[in-house]
């Protein structure tokens, strides 16, 4: 049986200085409908992610589309990432009216750019 993959509490970045902290003192990559932002962890930890998603996206219900696609990008590949990092994913304009398998692609690239996954 494959192991489960969760993304629970201790997955999530939930406060905005770290969403700050991040943007601020991390590295950046844009690619397709997202912008990455992350910071290396100490070895043993495991990845964090939080997502940002703004007004310019749509109404709430796009908005929340946007973060489920994008927090379950993270989830599916949370356990290929080559080191434990920190990651805020701010979904841009063109992530509305997406389909999962596009989002994740665009997921995946920026990633692999980033040198963040094996891709």
């Amino acid at each position: 049986m494959p192991q489960r993959r969760r993304l629970g509490r201790k997955s999530r970045l939930a406060h905005s200085r770290d969403f700050a902290r991040i943007r601020r003192e991390g590295c950046r990559i844009t690619h397709g409908c997202l912008i990455a932002n992350w910071n290396r962890l100490p070895d043993g930890s495991s990845p964090r992610v939080g997502v940002i998603t703004s007004r310019k996206i749509g109404n709430a219900v796009a908005r929340s589309r946007a973060r489920r696609l994008l927090r379950e990008s993270f989830r599916l590949h949370q356990q290929e990432f080559k080191e434990p990092v920190e990651v805020v994913l701010v979904a841009r304009n063109s992530i509305a009216g997406k389909k999962f398998a596009d989002v994740e692609k665009d997921f995946l690239a920026a990633l692999g750019r980033a040198g963040l996954i094996a891709f």
